[in-house]
């Protein structure tokens, strides 16, 4: 008789082309990303004017042509994380007014969602402080100025609410009031640090405390006239 081979099967697996299209496509996604962030952060180091494409690539390890694979200018970049971080922060803001709880209550989760942001999005907050004024002017950020209008009228309509309500003094002005909590919350990006005593979370309830409960004790001496 014959020598009998028997062949005995590798386990190997072949990728077919429509699993080898997933993954680059997810590869390509990641890689998207990351250039994103990256920028981000540049931006949030340097400003947005003094940040060139070449610099993005050369920190990214590719060269300039490779990133303009993945966006056609650096402004492509700095939209998208810009319209991102808002998307983020209307959505939420949206989902504590729909809560159906008090002023003081949906006041307060929006003093945490605003000090929740400074980590995931603290470079796009620096970027918004820094260089707001001059993209403003461009066709293409209108919705920067849309978005400021839409977040000032939740919270406005929100202290209103609760001056209606008897929760919140009457004789404070809405919109002066509404300004003075943003700037609290968004200026806080440029001294906190991650990992330091307090985390976003400390630093909104400890806020919470102080706007509604205030600093001084015993007898008010601030109430109008």
């Amino acid at each position: 008789m014959g020598d009998v081979t028997t062949r005995k099967s590798s386990g190997s697996t072949t990728a077919t082309p429509a699993k080898r299209q997933r993954a680059a496509s997810g590869s390509a996604s990641e890689r998207r990303d990351h250039l994103v962030k990256l920028a981000a952060e540049i931006f949030a180091r340097k400003g947005f004017q003094a940040t060139t494409v070449r610099e993005i690539a050369t920190e990214a390890g590719i060269l300039s042509g490779s990133l303009y694979h993945h966006f056609d200018s650096k402004e492509t970049i700095v939209d998208e994380v810009l319209s991102t971080f808002l998307d983020d922060l209307i959505a939420r803001y949206r989902a504590a007014l729909d809560s159906g709880s008090d002023p003081r209550t949906v006041l307060s989760e929006m003093v945490r969602i605003g000090f929740g942001t400074l980590e995931p999005h603290r470079a796009a907050i620096t970027v918004m402080q820094n260089d707001w004024n001059y993209l403003r002017q461009f066709e293409r950020f209108n919705y920067l100025v849309k978005a400021e209008d839409e977040v000032e009228q939740m919270w406005v309509a929100q202290i209103k609410a609760g001056q209606a309500a008897g929760q919140f003094r009457a004789d404070v002005d809405p919109k002066l009031t509404y300004r003075m909590i943003r700037d609290t919350i968004w200026v806080a990006v440029r001294w906190f640090r991650p990992g330091g005593r307090l985390n976003p979370a400390g630093l909104a309830e400890h806020y919470i405390t102080v706007l509604f409960d205030g600093l001084a004790t015993g007898e008010r001496t601030s109430q109008r006239a």
